[in-house]
């Protein structure tokens, strides 16, 4: 297993991803609609939206799992916000960087990974939105133009949540 390296603006991202004001905060039916919506429309069974903060990955909403939270270190999504692309894994069993993970030789058996970064309009990737399944696939040109757009659905949702809690 190869843990992500951390990015070289850490320090700028973990206070943008701070500002959000959302980390541990309940589950809410606007991020949980998207989520489900996504396993519907790419047939999978997991689907996360999911932040990285210094030390974890943790989940504002999930689909398919009572997964909230790991080790950064483990985290696919840690590979992904270092990515200027989605990041598609179409088989993690057999892939250097996560063939040992134990995401996916114990729970929830990852297979497959896409991981669409969310990218603050200030520029900061603060997490990802990302569709797992337990067995290998591949995503089209279509199914990665539908996930950036449910990527970007979820980052306005999160900078609306930001300017609601500061009165903006």
């Amino acid at each position: 297993m190869i843990a992500a390296p951390i990015p070289h603006d850490e320090d700028k991202r973990l206070q943008a991803l701070r500002a959000l004001l959302i980390l541990d905060t309940p589950p809410e039916e606007r991020f949980n609609r998207i989520t489900a919506f996504a396993a519907f429309e790419f047939d999978v069974p997991i689907v996360l939206l999911s932040l990285i903060d210094d030390d974890r990955q943790w989940c504002k909403s999930t689909f398919g799992t009572d997964f909230c939270s790991s080790s950064r270190d483990i985290s696919f999504c840690g590979h992904a916000i270092l990515q200027d692309q989605i990041m598609v894994i179409e088989d993690a069993a057999q892939d250097v960087r996560f063939h040992d993970n134990p995401l996916v030789i114990g729970e929830p058996h990852i297979r497959f990974y896409a991981g669409a970064q969310l990218v603050l309009p200030t520029g900061e990737a603060v997490g990802s939105f990302c569709l797992i399944d337990r067995k290998p696939r591949t995503l089209d040109e279509n199914d990665l133009s539908i996930l950036s757009t449910l990527r970007q659905m979820v980052v306005t949702e999160l900078v609306a949540n930001r300017d609601k809690s500061i009165g903006q």
